[in-house]
């Protein structure tokens, strides 16, 4: 398509290729700006479900206006295929940027920040994304955090009450498969791996493993089948960031521990109230985004909680202080002579 017109826009070149879409940067040539154009993958583009998927993301994203969301320009077809016309953003999705490798603890704050914000802005309008990940959050070169790819945002609104969230998709390269649970199966909240309603906690849940991401270059759930995925989200402890990387100070170990609490009522309830914390942390940081004042705090919780191992041992009985033992044996030998001595004394009164 390279060189081609669609409706008021000139394709320029090819700028990336996922499961749901193809981008190109193109030229709106009525208002003479660069914009992103995303196509469906001609695979996908007669399916009835990824139409429904890519209209919504686009009302979803159109919906809200954030500086920490991509902007969605207008929806539109072009021989038969939909596309949407969004900001054009220069820089690199923050999957790209962690490689595998965690980012100096400044800027994890920060970009956890913007996302938190963007995420409470969505949260306030009624829609849930459902697919937080480190491929859908873009970081620009200036460090601005922008949450990508509503298409399997909700709305809280449209879903009956006690509904079951309905079956669950997720990407080839994190342990997806279609018909099983919406979402991409490392980031997923243990409501969303169980298919049970969601609210905006969820989508805290998945920020909480991005940031765990973020610090220790490593998912905080990894494994090489979906069950064994599942099963650490629903069932395991990860190991504390601080183990992984020793720069994470303790007050980070605990938002990162909240976030991810398996028991959604133990979480944080809005992301406005982690941004708090995140936003409190980071005034302690240094220009070089060393947080030494929050590595030396100390309070009453631990940072990380600590992972309970069935049919632990009881603890074994403390030993006995020697100088215990010699003052025992010396009241025996004392409570045997005033025995002998009282038996001698009876007998010479005899």
């Amino acid at each position: 398509m390279i060189g081609q017109r669609v409706a008021h826009y000139q394709i320029l070149e090819q700028l990336g290729r996922g499961g749901m879409g193809v981008v190109y940067r193109a030229t709106d040539l009525k208002l003479e700006r660069q914009v992103a154009l995303k196509f469906l993958p001609d695979v996908l583009a007669m399916t009835s479900g990824a139409l429904d998927r890519f209209t919504r993301e686009a009302r979803s994203a159109a919906a809200l206006n954030h500086p920490h969301i991509c902007t969605i320009y207008e929806i539109g077809e072009h021989d038969g295929r939909p596309f949407i016309a969004m900001e054009l953003l220069e820089g690199r999705t923050l999957a790209d940027q962690i490689g595998g490798r965690p980012l100096p603890i400044g800027l994890s704050i920060d970009i956890a920040l913007q996302v938190a914000g963007a995420l409470d802005a969505a949260h306030a309008s009624g829609i849930i994304h459902r697919d937080i990940k480190p491929a859908n959050i873009f970081v620009t070169g200036s460090g601005v955090a922008k949450i990508l790819d509503f298409g399997l945002a909700k709305s809280v609104a449209a879903a009956p009450a006690g509904s079951p969230d309905g079956a669950t998709t997720a990407d080839e390269g994190n342990l997806t498969g279609i018909g099983s649970t919406l979402g991409t199966v490392a980031y997923m909240s243990p409501e969303q791996a169980r298919g049970q309603e969601l609210d905006g906690r969820s989508d805290i849940f998945s920020l909480g493993l991005v940031l765990y991401e973020m610090v220790t270059g490593r998912q905080a759930f990894a494994g090489e089948t979906t069950a064994v995925v599942f099963d650490g989200i629903l069932n395991r402890t990860p190991q504390a960031p601080s183990e992984i990387n020793s720069d994470v100070p303790p007050d980070l170990e605990r938002i990162v521990a909240k976030a991810i609490a398996k028991n959604r009522d133990e979480r944080y309830q809005r992301a406005s109230d982690m941004a708090v914390d995140l936003r409190g942390l980071r005034r302690t940081t240094d220009s070089s985004g060393a947080v030494a004042a929050a590595k030396s705090s100390t309070t009453v919780s631990p940072a990380w909680p600590s992972a309970t191992l069935p049919h632990a041992a009881p603890p074994a009985p403390a030993p006995v202080p020697r100088r215990s033992r010699r003052s025992w044996l010396a009241a025996a030998v004392a409570i045997v002579v005033l025995a002998a001595s009282g038996v001698g004394y009876w007998q010479m009164r005899g």
